[in-house]
């Protein structure tokens, strides 16, 4: 028996829903930062973040803060009618041509209000965070306004990312004995901090400080300096990471110290960074294979911030960055300057034989860092921004850029700034994957990032369609917590933060 014309009508209507993908809303802007109770991605090409191959196309869908579907589309079933597609969202986002991955995770941020002494809104810092795709940060500096802003951004009423804030063990006054330092432990446990973040330490101190730590549940970040404790007293203690990298290679000098001039400064930064470039040339590779051996047998991660050093090995890159021109907030600009006053401001007197030897040091640092990771090691990512020319979020996407010149597949490198920085945080189970029960925190990528991670700033990249050269790429929607942030509208915020700052 034939079909009436209205169930002919209606099977059409049908298949074209089916075969059709749904468009995103008329106006993106107008469900920025608001939390809705559905989100549905549709036909995405998914980086999951384990450093599986991308697979697509998928529909992902978001219920509040959790990713609760992700169902494969096959357009013949559904033109076939053997196929469902996931129900009508609040939000439905196009993703037809576009990437999905896990929200990258800064593991060493800064949420800055203020540069040497003067104001600077925060939403500058927190925006450029979500803007790079960014939607958890572990601030490594955190003080009581950081907690604040925590709590506000899990409320929603500050557009951040989600904070896990790291209390400094040495802020003042600075814990001198066993007591004091057990004590400081404590007292950062009681006032809501995630964790703590450690500056250089003598090994007395540091020995009962790192066993209080593990008694109340406290990870702890280690920027080790050239210090009296190296890498090796990470491993004996039980660091959980290792940030920057001055410890690692001073752990394999045969001397036990670097070659430092007698006339060496360590407080005198152009002292201080001039012979940090010095540093690896240094160390014994037997010896430094060793240590990397036992950092991975101790389960001591590695956080290396590439990014933050790069000034150094070409000052002028550095400094004529295209994106200052509409991105970068004019109290910012003058703390980049050079002035001892103010950290990593020391490019006072810098050459060309200086960049020379930072060049030297970064091959055999990347070097360090994928034998490492061939060891079993565990590699994290953060950018340090806030100091050295590194924009907030923008110095996160360098750090992607430095780990694949380091020698790292893309994958790899997603899999470093997702489920690696996940593992270091404690949070494995819940942050840095596309998968059924996670943590909604996707970004929505316009082209593949593994093919060009410059798709991921804010500024996008120079792109040729159709025999024209064209501003493309760029995150579309940064999704933190199921809450979905729509990047040209939050790009376009920061840009006009900086515009109202330099008028003034």
């Amino acid at each position: 028996m034939s079909k009436k014309p209205a169930q002919i009508v209606f099977a059409y209507l049908c298949l074209i829903l089916l075969t059709t993908p749904l468009v995103a809303q008329t106006n993106p802007a107008s469900y920025s930062g608001k939390r809705l109770k559905r989100i549905v991605i549709r036909n995405a090409m998914v980086v999951d973040g384990s450093g599986k191959p991308a697979a697509g196309p998928y529909d992902i869908v978001i219920e509040n803060d959790l990713i609760t579907q992700i169902a494969g589309f096959d357009p013949v079933a559904a033109k076939e009618g053997r196929a469902r597609r996931p129900e009508k969202g609040e939000l439905e986002i196009d993703a037809t041509g576009k990437y999905v991955l896990p929200g990258l995770i800064n593991l060493h941020g800064h949420t800055h209000d203020e540069r040497g002494g003067k104001p600077m809104p925060v939403e500058y810092c927190t925006k450029l965070w979500l803007a790079s795709g960014i939607t958890t940060v572990r601030d490594v500096g955190a003080s009581k306004k950081t907690l604040q802003w925590r709590a506000d951004g899990a409320g929603n009423t500050l557009a951040v990312p989600r904070i896990f804030a790291y209390g400094v063990f040495q802020r003042s006054p600075s814990p001198k004995t066993v007591d004091e330092a057990r004590a400081r432990v404590r007292e950062l446990k009681s006032e809501g901090y995630d964790g703590i973040k450690l500056f250089g330490i003598d090994r007395d101190l540091m020995q009962p400080m790192m066993d209080e730590a593990k008694k109340q549940g406290l990870r702890v970040a280690h920027h080790t300096g050239v210090e009296e404790t190296n890498a090796w007293d990470d491993i004996k203690f039980g660091t959980t990471s290792i940030e920057h990298w001055y410890g690692v290679p001073d752990a394999a000098i045969e001397s036990g110290r670097q070659n430092f001039p007698s006339s060496y400064n360590y407080n005198n930064e152009v002292d201080r960074f001039r012979y940090a470039g010095r540093l690896w040339r240094e160390a014994n590779w037997d010896r430094l294979m060793k240590v990397l051996d036992g950092m991975v047998e101790a389960n001591v991660a590695w956080n290396p911030t590439l990014d933050i050093y790069e000034a150094s090995r070409d000052l002028q890159r550095a400094q004529t960055n295209p994106a200052f021109a509409e991105y970068l907030h004019p109290v910012l600009e003058e703390f980049f300057k050079p002035d001892l006053a103010n950290h990593g401001s020391y490019f006072i007197g810098w050459t060309s034989t200086d960049e020379t030897f930072w060049k030297e040091n970064y091959r055999i640092w990347m070097k360090a860092l994928v034998e490492f990771e061939r060891r079993g090691g565990l590699i994290g990512v953060g950018e340090d921004s806030g100091f050295i020319y590194q924009m907030y979020g923008f110095g996160l996407i360098r750090e992607l850029e430095l780990h694949q010149e380091a020698g790292f597949h893309p994958l790899k490198v997603v899999q470093h700034a997702t489920v690696n920085n996940a593992k270091i945080l404690g949070h494995e189970n819940s942050l840095g994957r596309v998968r059924v029960g996670f943590k909604a925190d996707l970004i929505v990528v316009n082209g593949n990032p593994l093919e060009n991670f410059k798709l991921l700033y804010p500024t996008g990249t120079d792109e040729a369609r159709d025999g024209k050269v064209i501003r493309g790429g760029g995150i579309e929607w940064t999704i933190k917590d199921g809450i979905p942030f729509h990047v040209p509208t939050l790009s376009s915020e920061v840009r006009d933060i900086v515009k109202k700052a330099r008028a003034k």
